[in-house]
């Protein structure tokens, strides 16, 4: 034990020990303390505990080797090539039993340690503690639908052998963020994502039907009272009903197999195959401009919901939002057209946006004060305040992420989405064509209307 490596070693291991027991007792007791302290806590600590416990029998092998050489190098014979460990020799005995002793206790930190270091690995504090890099997920993750849905259950799943997977791309993530080689903005789609059957499916069921589904948004205008409308839309998502497969989500029924031919981002989409639940089978082409890097992906969950969760919105649907929450003064005389433009505007950060926006709005409004002048500036300071927070989570100028950057292919607006395919242009060799028939996915009750009929009828 007295050699420099053996030395280190325990000295190392009984340090690292000590942290490990200290903060994982403090974890019982409530103390968290963020996800710094529990990757240093579960994971570098427990890293560090077992290098010295390996140094230790190392130093040990060369003080052995080295005091065996000059045996040899003496001509004496005395010294033995193994040791003997004589359970008759009391002081062997007292080593035996505090080396148990100790072993058993370093197996229970480690034990103890590996299983916080798991918990605090599947954390979304874990995965988005790298600031720069994961900030904007992170944000995005916190207000979106599945804001109480760990990161691993979609990102890994169930099972060891993805989460070996991912702990190994994980390392070279790190050494990415370590010396900023990670591409900015991060690319998408992670073309290695693990299949939506795997992850999604393990809570959304396909084969269940939900037929038709109402939904209503609300805009609002650009003229002077940012005057409500609403657009009610019966979407028909469909499912299995009986022997049946109808709607939006025959595309994903297990019956049902579509693979298509895409570029990269799967933005432009060539050819389809189509292999349906009672056994034809159909290609489609489509014909112009051939597409760069072509690769076929089978279809799931997420080539239409390719924003389930980290959700980057438009300005427009951002203001239209806030508006009708009552976050934005909708009393203040254009200010939807005002709020839209200000977060349009180029700003180098988001302290910058804020200063930007609260002086473009204080001084569009500073020209007609009204009579009550004192709370129009309290309701253009709010709104400006409000504006500087959605600019702040949708554009992350150090990550080049700005408005448009991640579209959504769930509907056509922000992207071609469903008309990727259903655009009438991709034709089978009989003829028949991939329908764009609006009809197919849903139904339009009104459009931009300020008191749709159906809505009274609906909720009289």
């Amino acid at each position: 034990m007295r050699h420099p490596l053996s030395f280190a070693g325990a000295a190392l291991a009984t340090v690292a020990g000590v942290g490990v027991a200290a903060l994982f007792g403090a974890s019982l007791f409530g103390f968290h303390g963020g996800p710094y302290i529990g990757i240093a806590a579960f994971v570098v600590l427990p890293t560090v505990l077992v290098l010295g416990l390996v140094l230790i029998p190392i130093g040990l092998w060369l003080a052995r080797r080295r005091r065996l050489r000059r045996e040899q190098e003496g001509g004496g014979e005395g010294f033995p090539r193994y040791p003997i460990i004589d359970l008759n020799d009391p002081r062997t005995r007292v080593v035996a039993l505090a080396f148990v002793a100790l072993t058993t206790v370093n197996v229970l930190l480690i034990l103890a340690a590996s299983y916080r270091g798991l918990e605090v690995m599947d954390s979304p504090a874990f995965c988005g503690s790298c600031h720069s890099v994961m900030d904007p997920e992170r944000a995005a993750h916190a207000r979106s639908p599945h804001a109480r849905v760990k990161c691993v259950e979609c990102h890994i799943g169930p099972g060891a052998s993805w989460f070996v997977k991912s702990k190994l791309s994980g390392s070279w993530q790190l050494v990415s963020v370590t010396f900023g080689l990670y591409p900015r903005p991060i690319p998408t789609p992670v073309h290695d994502l693990r299949p939506a059957r795997d992850t999604c499916e393990q809570c959304h069921w396909p084969t269940k039907f939900v037929g038709d589904r109402l939904v209503v948004r609300t805009h609002h205008a650009d003229d002077a009272a940012s005057t409500t409308t609403k657009t009610v839309l019966l979407l028909h998502v469909g499912g299995q009903q009986g022997v049946k497969v109808k709607g939006i989500h025959r595309h994903v029924d297990p019956g049902v197999r579509i693979r298509y031919l895409s570029d990269a981002k799967r933005e432009r989409i060539g050819t389809v195959e189509l292999a349906d639940a009672d056994g034809s089978k159909r290609r489609f082409e489509i014909q112009g401009d051939p597409i760069a890097d072509p690769r076929w992906r089978e279809m799931d969950c997420v080539d239409c919901h390719n924003r389930p969760t980290h959700q980057y919105r438009s300005p427009e649907e951002e203001v239209d939002a806030a508006i009708e929450a009552g976050r934005i003064d909708r009393a203040l005389p254009f200010v939807r057209r005002e709020a839209v433009k200000a977060l349009r505007a180029t700003y180098p950060s988001a302290e910058a946006a804020r200063t930007g926006i609260a002086s473009g709005l204080a001084a569009f409004y500073a020209g007609h004060e009204p009579p009550r002048a004192a709370e129009r500036r309290a309701a253009v300071a709010a709104a400006a305040g409000e504006l500087g927070d959605i600019w702040a989570r949708n554009v992350w100028p150090g990550m080049k992420i700005t408005w448009g950057t991640y579209p959504s292919f769930l509907g056509h607006h922000e992207a071609p989405g469903c008309f990727r395919c259903h655009d009438g242009d991709h034709a089978a060799p009989d003829g028949k064509v991939i329908s764009n028939d609006c009809q197919l996915c849903h139904e339009l009750l009104a459009e931009d209307e300020k008191d749709p009929p159906i809505l009274r009828q609906l909720g009289p």
